[in-house]
């Protein structure tokens, strides 16, 4: 059954966060996204939201995403079918060609829609759930090892089972803060380390050597995006399994990383990917060529959020910790219910949809 769009409502949410997050060498106290609901001629709505990165320039900001969805896209897509998500995403994407986010915002909608319509979880549009529960990744930022420490125990304290840790190209520091939160949890704690592209690949060597006795996970990006020589030399040479993430833009550029041999894990979002239908098909090729994939931006509201945690509940190729965390990083939702993941695990919600109702107030609060 049809079902015809009748309006497209384009929100830019600014939520603040519950303290001075630093990655990359970059602070932000805000998380800025766009939040998308459309309502079909029989009265039917779907809704999502996608977090672009802190580190997005023009035309990718939230803003600009937000300004093309409300003056270029809705206008085109009044009167089209949602159900056909294909012919939706392919006049948001010639419309916007340079905005991949614009059409990721459109697609969820569109899914959410449809999925409220027939009654049925987001998850079962692509399959189905083979997991009941999901697991979330911990973090600890730059931090002196005492205070590293002491977030690393709440952590643990609440039930995570594995935690990233953030560091930069300071080797000394960045050890210092790793082995400390190693002797601090034991051993049976997952941990990973987040560079974001800050080391150099005789910096990052140097951390692997300075790390190796406290069997890591994993190490994430430690070199730039470009480099893809230079990461498959840190895998080669490091001893530490290495996980790409900002190489990974689109279906292309992981395809670009599988060839050249460069990571045994591989990090991408639902928006970062372009969409649910995008993300799952990377998925698959990423099954395909070995790679684990771990899953999530790590500042999203519920809405995108839910979505992740129901995609990752889908594959048996998504690691355990999930980085889609942004509800514990925020203050508030505009969601009438609040996603609690405070204990590092959530069971995977049933919809119908995403099972998830906005907070007209709160929505009007926070947006812009």
């Amino acid at each position: 059954m049809p079902a015809i769009i009748k309006n497209i409502e384009v929100f830019y949410v600014e939520m603040p966060l519950v303290g001075t997050f630093t990655s990359g060498g970059m602070a932000k106290t805000a998380t800025k996204c766009v939040v998308v609901r459309i309502t079909d001629e029989d009265g039917a709505i779907g809704v999502c939201s996608i977090d672009p990165s802190s580190r997005a320039v023009s035309p990718h900001t939230a803003s600009d995403i937000t300004a093309s969805l409300r003056d270029k896209i809705a206008p085109a897509l009044i009167g089209e079918d949602a159900v056909n998500v294909n012919r939706i995403v392919a006049k948001t994407n010639t419309l916007t060609p340079d905005q991949p986010g614009c059409a990721a915002g459109i697609e969820l909608a569109c899914i959410e829609l449809i999925c409220q319509r027939a009654g049925v979880a987001f998850h079962e549009y692509i399959g189905g759930a083979i997991h009941d529960e999901v697991l979330f990744n911990g973090w600890v930022g730059q931090l002196p090892p005492d205070e590293a420490v002491a977030d690393a125990k709440d952590f643990v304290d609440a039930g995570f089972k594995s935690m990233k840790i953030k560091v930069g190209n300071e080797v000394d520091k960045d050890s210092e803060r790793v082995l400390a939160i190693r002797d601090a949890v034991g051993p049976d704690i997952n941990l990973r380390m987040d560079a974001n592209q800050q080391c150099s690949v005789d910096q990052a060597l140097a951390l692997c050597a300075a790390v190796k006795s406290c069997n890591m996970q994993l190490f994430e990006q430690p070199i730039p995006k470009e480099d893809l020589e230079g990461l498959a030399k840190v895998r080669r040479e490091g001893g530490i399994p290495i996980m790409a993430d900002e190489a990974i833009s689109d279906h292309e550029s992981l395809i670009n990383v599988i060839k050249a041999d460069c990571a045994d894990y591989v990090k991408f979002g639902i928006k970062q990917a372009g969409g649910l239908l995008p993300s799952s098909r990377m998925l698959a090729t990423a099954e395909a060529a070995g790679l684990k994939v771990v899953l999530g931006h790590g500042f999203g509201l519920d809405l995108s959020t839910t979505a992740e945690i129901m995609l990752a509940a889908t594959s048996n190729n998504v690691l355990p910790g999930l980085e889609c965390v942004g509800p514990l990083k925020v203050v508030d939702t505009v969601a009438a219910t609040r996603l609690d993941i405070s204990s590092g695990r959530v069971a995977v919600p049933s919809g119908p949809g995403l099972g998830i109702k906005l907070d007209e107030e709160k929505l009007a609060k926070y947006s812009k």
